[in-house]
């Protein structure tokens, strides 16, 4: 497959703000180093990771001019011999790939961070579901084993990793609980498996209700991804022995714990990084070929936001992710 010398994509100038953010029609198509491919991006999630490095919260070793995006799917373009011969990849392969440099038509990535789409899943299905596929699947099985019968509170319920959770969850038979900002997000929640959902936005009390449908006893882990607005509730409902998991930041970043509120109802509180854990072990093809297989089977249903976003309207696609206006999951047609 023919490559040209320049493509477009959005370049993060300096961390910060999303005025930073700007589309270049003419930048340079990256070179293949031996042991990665060029993948020829069709679409690219938009995660609230993306914000964090593009204020400059998650540090990347390049901080000038840099292409962010952690995910997209398309084909493959051009292969470096240790690519092909030890991983089996050759041009015109539908991949999707956890990397960074998805905001732009081309990307290299490394071939062990690639991973085939089966011929019975679209490349937006592929990309909607990976990244927080494979978060789901960290939490329940490795953050905190889920079992059956266990109760698990879920923040932003109706987002994207939300909802993906919510099934992920319900196929191991915990009861889910969920919060989420307004009477539409909660009917979604539901309609996805929830067993009880919370508006936070309405007059009620959250913890009030989440404890009174625990009849007092509490969850045994909250996965809480709000952060400053969520987490002192979120230590009021987990039970004895129970366990809070901070996966993200979205109202702002959580205070210092003081750990005697820890100490009444032995609280375990964890903030897992997934790519640590898929740094271990088979866990990052294992997990990912499981979401992908669970999509193909129709085992789990994947969300789209109802606008499909360019790459000149990422920056659009930050600020409606963070001012929570939006369900499912956030994709760049590219």
């Amino acid at each position: 497959m023919s490559t040209p010398h320049t493509m477009k994509a959005t370049i993060l100038n300096n961390p910060g703000p999303d005025s930073e953010l700007a589309t270049l029609a003419a930048t340079p198509v990256p070179a293949v180093p031996d042991g990665f491919v060029l993948v020829k991006n069709a679409f690219a999630g938009i995660n609230y990771v993306d914000i964090y490095v593009r204020t400059g919260q998650y540090p990347i070793p390049k901080s000038k001019d840099v292409i962010i995006g952690q995910e997209a799917a398309g084909t493959i373009a051009a292969v470096s011999p240790l690519a092909s011969s030890q991983y089996n990849l050759k041009d015109g392969d539908r991949v999707v790939w956890l990397f960074q440099g998805g905001y732009a038509e081309y990307t290299a990535v490394p071939a062990r961070q690639v991973i085939k789409i089966p011929d019975g899943v679209k490349n937006e299905d592929a990309v909607a579901a990976f990244l927080v596929g494979l978060t789901a699947l960290s939490l329940v099985n490795d953050a905190f084993p889920v079992q059956k019968g266990d109760k698990v509170l879920v923040h932003a319920a109706a987002g994207g990793l939300g909802l993906l959770l919510i099934q992920v969850l319900k196929q191991k038979g915990a009861t889910v609980i969920g919060t989420a900002g307004g009477a539409e997000k909660c009917q979604l929640a539901k309609r996805f498996g929830a067993d009880f959902v919370v508006d936070y936005r309405s007059e009620v009390n959250w913890v009030e209700e989440v404890t009174k449908f625990t009849a007092g006893e509490g969850v045994d882990v909250v996965y809480d991804g709000v952060g400053k607005d969520t987490w002192a509730g979120s230590l009021d409902v987990t039970k004895l022995f129970g366990r809070v998991v901070f996966i993200g930041n979205a109202s702002g970043p959580i205070p210092p714990i003081n750990t005697d509120l820890l100490s009444e109802k032995n609280i375990t509180v964890m903030r897992p990084k997934l790519r640590t854990y898929l740094e271990v072990g088979d866990r990052y093809v294992r997990y990912a070929q499981e979401i992908l297989a669970l999509i193909e089977t129709g085992k789990l249903t994947v969300l789209k936001h109802h606008k499909m976003y360019s790459l000149e309207e990422v920056a659009q696609a930050h600020e409606d992710l963070k001012g929570r206006r939006t369900t499912g999951r956030l994709l760049v047609k590219i």
